[in-house]
Protein backbone atom coordinates (compact mmCIF):
# COMPACT_ATOMS: atom_id res chain seq x y z
CA UNK A 1 0.00 0.00 0.00
CA UNK A 2 1.37 3.43 -0.93
CA UNK A 3 2.04 5.80 1.93
CA UNK A 4 -0.10 8.94 2.42
CA UNK A 5 1.49 12.21 1.24
CA UNK A 6 2.86 14.43 3.93
CA UNK A 7 0.95 17.43 2.58
CA UNK A 8 -2.35 17.93 0.82
CA UNK A 9 -1.96 18.21 -2.92
CA UNK A 10 -4.48 21.03 -3.24
CA UNK A 11 -2.94 23.22 -0.53
CA UNK A 12 -1.04 26.18 -1.88
CA UNK A 13 2.46 26.65 -0.62
CA UNK A 14 3.44 30.05 0.77
CA UNK A 15 4.01 32.44 -2.07
CA UNK A 16 2.13 30.25 -4.58
CA UNK A 17 -0.23 31.93 -7.05
CA UNK A 18 -3.86 32.28 -5.98
CA UNK A 19 -6.46 29.84 -7.26
CA UNK A 20 -7.32 30.54 -10.87
CA UNK A 21 -3.91 32.01 -11.76
CA UNK A 22 -1.96 30.40 -14.63
CA UNK A 23 0.95 28.21 -13.53
CA UNK A 24 3.79 26.98 -15.76
CA UNK A 25 3.63 23.30 -16.58
CA UNK A 26 6.34 20.76 -15.78
CA UNK A 27 9.57 21.57 -17.52
CA UNK A 28 8.41 25.03 -18.61
CA UNK A 29 11.20 27.50 -19.18
CA UNK A 30 11.26 30.74 -17.19
CA UNK A 31 10.40 33.88 -19.17
CA UNK A 32 13.30 35.50 -20.96
CA UNK A 33 12.80 38.77 -19.14
CA UNK A 34 10.94 39.66 -15.97
CA UNK A 35 7.60 41.42 -16.40
CA UNK A 36 7.64 45.17 -16.16
CA UNK A 37 6.82 46.40 -12.70
CA UNK A 38 3.33 47.86 -12.27
CA UNK A 39 3.62 51.48 -11.18
CA UNK A 40 1.96 52.20 -7.83
CA UNK A 41 -0.31 55.21 -7.70
CA UNK A 42 0.65 57.78 -5.15
CA UNK A 43 -1.80 57.99 -2.23
CA UNK A 44 -4.34 60.74 -2.63
CA UNK A 45 -6.23 62.62 -0.02
CA UNK A 46 -9.43 64.57 0.06
CA UNK A 47 -12.65 64.10 -1.88
CA UNK A 48 -10.82 64.15 -5.16
CA UNK A 49 -9.42 60.68 -4.46
CA UNK A 50 -12.86 59.15 -4.94
CA UNK A 51 -12.20 56.75 -2.01
CA UNK A 52 -14.59 56.46 0.89
CA UNK A 53 -12.90 57.03 4.22
CA UNK A 54 -13.06 54.13 6.67
CA UNK A 55 -14.68 55.23 9.95
CA UNK A 56 -12.56 54.96 13.05
CA UNK A 57 -13.51 52.08 15.37
CA UNK A 58 -13.80 54.60 18.21
CA UNK A 59 -16.26 56.84 16.35
CA UNK A 60 -19.62 57.43 18.01
CA UNK A 61 -22.49 59.76 17.12
CA UNK A 62 -22.38 63.21 18.68
CA UNK A 63 -25.39 62.62 20.92
CA UNK A 64 -23.70 59.54 22.41
CA UNK A 65 -20.61 61.62 23.16
CA UNK A 66 -22.85 64.15 24.96
CA UNK A 67 -24.55 61.28 26.79
CA UNK A 68 -21.13 60.08 27.97
CA UNK A 69 -20.24 63.56 29.24
CA UNK A 70 -23.53 63.86 31.16
CA UNK A 71 -23.02 60.37 32.60
CA UNK A 72 -19.54 61.39 33.73
CA UNK A 73 -21.06 64.32 35.63
CA UNK A 74 -23.59 61.97 37.24
CA UNK A 75 -20.80 59.59 38.24
CA UNK A 76 -18.67 62.38 39.73
CA UNK A 77 -21.60 63.59 41.83
CA UNK A 78 -21.91 66.98 40.13
CA UNK A 79 -25.65 66.30 40.08
CA UNK A 80 -26.69 64.05 42.92
CA UNK A 81 -29.64 61.61 43.07
CA UNK A 82 -32.88 63.57 43.36
CA UNK A 83 -31.37 66.82 42.06
CA UNK A 84 -32.40 68.60 38.90
CA UNK A 85 -29.82 68.73 36.09
CA UNK A 86 -29.36 71.83 33.89
CA UNK A 87 -31.92 72.45 31.15
CA UNK A 88 -31.40 71.23 27.61
CA UNK A 89 -30.62 74.80 26.54
CA UNK A 90 -28.01 75.19 29.27
CA UNK A 91 -26.41 71.86 28.42
CA UNK A 92 -26.39 72.72 24.72
CA UNK A 93 -24.53 75.93 25.54
CA UNK A 94 -22.15 74.12 27.86
CA UNK A 95 -21.20 71.47 25.31
CA UNK A 96 -21.56 73.77 22.27
CA UNK A 97 -24.00 71.51 20.45
CA UNK A 98 -27.61 71.82 19.33
CA UNK A 99 -30.49 71.45 21.75
CA UNK A 100 -31.76 68.52 19.67
CA UNK A 101 -28.48 66.66 20.23
CA UNK A 102 -28.80 67.16 23.99
CA UNK A 103 -32.44 66.07 23.90
CA UNK A 104 -31.51 62.82 22.16
CA UNK A 105 -28.79 62.12 24.75
CA UNK A 106 -31.23 62.74 27.62
CA UNK A 107 -33.83 60.52 25.93
CA UNK A 108 -31.40 57.59 26.19
CA UNK A 109 -30.48 58.41 29.79
CA UNK A 110 -34.18 58.52 30.68
CA UNK A 111 -34.78 55.18 28.95
CA UNK A 112 -32.00 53.72 31.13
CA UNK A 113 -33.61 55.21 34.29
CA UNK A 114 -30.58 57.38 35.03
CA UNK A 115 -32.66 60.55 34.80
CA UNK A 116 -36.39 61.24 34.80
CA UNK A 117 -38.32 64.04 33.13
CA UNK A 118 -41.02 65.73 35.19
CA UNK A 119 -43.59 67.68 33.23
CA UNK A 120 -43.25 71.42 33.82
CA UNK A 121 -40.39 70.97 36.30
CA UNK A 122 -37.33 69.68 34.47
CA UNK A 123 -35.10 66.62 34.36
CA UNK A 124 -33.94 65.02 37.61
CA UNK A 125 -31.36 62.43 38.57
CA UNK A 126 -33.30 59.33 39.53
CA UNK A 127 -32.86 57.78 42.95
CA UNK A 128 -33.54 54.33 44.38
CA UNK A 129 -36.05 55.99 46.70
CA UNK A 130 -38.41 56.60 43.75
CA UNK A 131 -40.96 54.01 42.67
CA UNK A 132 -39.81 54.27 39.04
CA UNK A 133 -36.38 52.99 40.11
CA UNK A 134 -36.82 51.14 43.39
CA UNK A 135 -39.14 48.51 41.90
CA UNK A 136 -36.92 48.18 38.84
CA UNK A 137 -34.72 45.67 40.67
CA UNK A 138 -37.55 43.99 42.61
CA UNK A 139 -38.89 41.41 40.19
CA UNK A 140 -40.94 39.34 42.63
CA UNK A 141 -44.63 40.13 42.22
CA UNK A 142 -47.44 38.72 44.40
CA UNK A 143 -50.23 36.78 42.72
CA UNK A 144 -52.59 39.27 44.36
CA UNK A 145 -51.90 42.89 45.21
CA UNK A 146 -49.18 45.35 44.24
CA UNK A 147 -45.38 44.80 44.33
CA UNK A 148 -43.85 45.80 47.66
CA UNK A 149 -40.69 45.24 49.64
CA UNK A 150 -40.78 42.60 52.32
CA UNK A 151 -39.43 42.82 55.85
CA UNK A 152 -35.73 41.96 55.97
CA UNK A 153 -34.25 39.68 58.63
CA UNK A 154 -30.46 39.95 58.55
CA UNK A 155 -28.77 36.68 59.43
CA UNK A 156 -25.19 37.95 59.20
CA UNK A 157 -23.04 40.70 57.75
CA UNK A 158 -19.31 40.18 57.81
CA UNK A 159 -16.13 41.24 56.03
CA UNK A 160 -13.94 38.52 54.56
CA UNK A 161 -11.59 37.69 51.69
CA UNK A 162 -13.16 37.09 48.28
CA UNK A 163 -13.25 33.47 47.13
CA UNK A 164 -12.11 32.88 43.55
CA UNK A 165 -15.56 32.72 41.92
CA UNK A 166 -16.84 35.88 43.64
CA UNK A 167 -13.59 37.70 42.82
CA UNK A 168 -14.00 36.79 39.16
CA UNK A 169 -17.56 38.12 39.04
CA UNK A 170 -16.58 41.35 40.84
CA UNK A 171 -13.46 41.74 38.67
CA UNK A 172 -11.13 41.84 41.68
CA UNK A 173 -8.32 39.61 42.90
CA UNK A 174 -8.94 36.48 44.91
CA UNK A 175 -8.48 37.42 48.55
CA UNK A 176 -9.50 41.08 48.16
CA UNK A 177 -11.88 42.46 50.77
CA UNK A 178 -15.62 41.83 50.32
CA UNK A 179 -18.70 42.13 52.52
CA UNK A 180 -20.99 39.11 52.74
CA UNK A 181 -24.63 39.52 53.75
CA UNK A 182 -27.15 36.75 54.38
CA UNK A 183 -30.77 37.65 54.95
CA UNK A 184 -34.35 36.39 54.66
CA UNK A 185 -37.12 38.51 53.14
CA UNK A 186 -40.60 38.00 54.54
CA UNK A 187 -43.70 38.90 52.52
CA UNK A 188 -47.04 38.95 54.33
CA UNK A 189 -45.41 37.18 57.25
CA UNK A 190 -44.03 34.32 55.14
CA UNK A 191 -40.34 33.66 54.50
CA UNK A 192 -40.07 34.06 50.73
CA UNK A 193 -36.48 34.93 49.73
CA UNK A 194 -33.13 33.74 51.04
CA UNK A 195 -30.40 36.12 49.85
CA UNK A 196 -26.63 35.74 49.87
CA UNK A 197 -25.01 39.03 48.84
CA UNK A 198 -21.36 39.86 48.17
CA UNK A 199 -20.25 43.51 47.95
CA UNK A 200 -16.97 45.21 47.10
CA UNK A 201 -15.28 45.83 50.43
CA UNK A 202 -13.72 49.12 49.26
CA UNK A 203 -17.17 50.59 48.49
CA UNK A 204 -18.93 49.53 51.68
CA UNK A 205 -16.67 50.33 54.58
CA UNK A 206 -18.67 50.58 57.80
CA UNK A 207 -21.60 48.49 56.60
CA UNK A 208 -22.91 46.43 59.52
CA UNK A 209 -25.83 44.18 60.34
CA UNK A 210 -27.14 46.95 62.61
CA UNK A 211 -27.21 49.46 59.73
CA UNK A 212 -29.04 46.98 57.53
CA UNK A 213 -31.58 46.18 60.25
CA UNK A 214 -32.25 49.85 61.07
CA UNK A 215 -32.69 50.84 57.44
CA UNK A 216 -36.32 50.97 56.29
CA UNK A 217 -36.61 50.71 52.55
CA UNK A 218 -34.83 49.16 49.55
CA UNK A 219 -31.26 48.02 50.21
CA UNK A 220 -30.10 49.76 47.02
CA UNK A 221 -31.41 53.04 48.43
CA UNK A 222 -29.16 52.49 51.47
CA UNK A 223 -26.17 51.80 49.22
CA UNK A 224 -26.90 55.02 47.32
CA UNK A 225 -27.59 57.25 50.34
CA UNK A 226 -24.95 56.03 52.79
CA UNK A 227 -22.17 54.66 50.58
CA UNK A 228 -22.45 56.67 47.38
CA UNK A 229 -22.81 53.55 45.24
CA UNK A 230 -25.67 53.51 42.79
CA UNK A 231 -26.80 50.40 40.94
CA UNK A 232 -27.28 51.18 37.25
CA UNK A 233 -27.99 47.81 35.71
CA UNK A 234 -27.92 44.10 36.52
CA UNK A 235 -27.40 40.81 34.71
CA UNK A 236 -29.25 37.73 35.97
CA UNK A 237 -29.28 33.97 35.54
CA UNK A 238 -32.44 32.14 36.60
CA UNK A 239 -32.98 28.43 37.10
CA UNK A 240 -35.05 26.00 39.19
CA UNK A 241 -33.32 24.19 42.07
CA UNK A 242 -34.43 21.91 44.94
CA UNK A 243 -34.28 23.28 48.48
CA UNK A 244 -31.36 21.93 50.47
CA UNK A 245 -31.53 21.45 54.22
CA UNK A 246 -30.45 25.02 55.09
CA UNK A 247 -32.78 26.69 52.60
CA UNK A 248 -35.67 24.47 53.60
CA UNK A 249 -35.26 25.40 57.28
CA UNK A 250 -34.93 29.16 56.67
CA UNK A 251 -37.77 29.33 54.12
CA UNK A 252 -40.05 26.92 55.99
CA UNK A 253 -40.47 24.52 53.06
CA UNK A 254 -39.85 20.76 52.78
CA UNK A 255 -36.39 19.63 51.69
CA UNK A 256 -36.39 19.17 47.91
CA UNK A 257 -39.14 21.73 47.31
CA UNK A 258 -38.75 23.64 44.03
CA UNK A 259 -37.18 27.07 44.43
CA UNK A 260 -36.31 29.74 41.90
CA UNK A 261 -32.57 30.49 41.95
CA UNK A 262 -31.65 34.00 40.78
CA UNK A 263 -27.96 34.88 40.39
CA UNK A 264 -27.39 38.58 39.82
CA UNK A 265 -24.37 40.75 39.14
CA UNK A 266 -25.13 44.46 39.63
CA UNK A 267 -23.12 47.28 38.08
CA UNK A 268 -22.56 50.94 38.87
CA UNK A 269 -21.32 53.72 36.58
CA UNK A 270 -18.58 52.72 34.16
CA UNK A 271 -20.05 49.20 33.96
CA UNK A 272 -18.18 48.31 37.13
CA UNK A 273 -19.51 45.26 39.02
CA UNK A 274 -20.09 45.99 42.71
CA UNK A 275 -22.50 43.29 43.87
CA UNK A 276 -23.06 39.56 43.42
CA UNK A 277 -26.42 38.40 44.72
CA UNK A 278 -27.68 34.82 44.88
CA UNK A 279 -31.31 34.50 45.89
CA UNK A 280 -33.60 31.51 46.44
CA UNK A 281 -37.27 32.34 45.93
CA UNK A 282 -40.42 30.57 47.08
CA UNK A 283 -42.94 31.12 44.30
CA UNK A 284 -46.03 29.50 45.79
CA UNK A 285 -47.71 32.94 46.01
CA UNK A 286 -45.37 35.03 43.85
CA UNK A 287 -43.96 35.04 40.35
CA UNK A 288 -40.83 36.57 38.82
CA UNK A 289 -41.63 39.28 36.30
CA UNK A 290 -39.37 40.54 33.52
CA UNK A 291 -40.42 43.33 31.18
CA UNK A 292 -38.67 43.03 27.82
CA UNK A 293 -38.28 45.95 25.45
Amino acid sequence: MSSLPTSLTGAAAPGAPESGAATPGAGAQPPSSPPAPVPQAAPQSGPASGLQSVPSPTFSPLYQQIKALITRSLQSGEWKPGEMIPSEMELASRYKVSQGTVRKAIDELAAENLVARRQGKGTFVTTHHEDVVKFRFLRLVPDEGEPHYGASRVLECKRLRAPAEIARLLDIRTGDSVVQIRRVLNFSGESTVLDEIWLLGANFKGLTAEKLTEWKGPMYALFEAEFGTRMIRASEKIRAVPADETAAELLSVPIGSPLLSVERVSYTYGDRPVEVRRGLYVTARHYYQNDLS
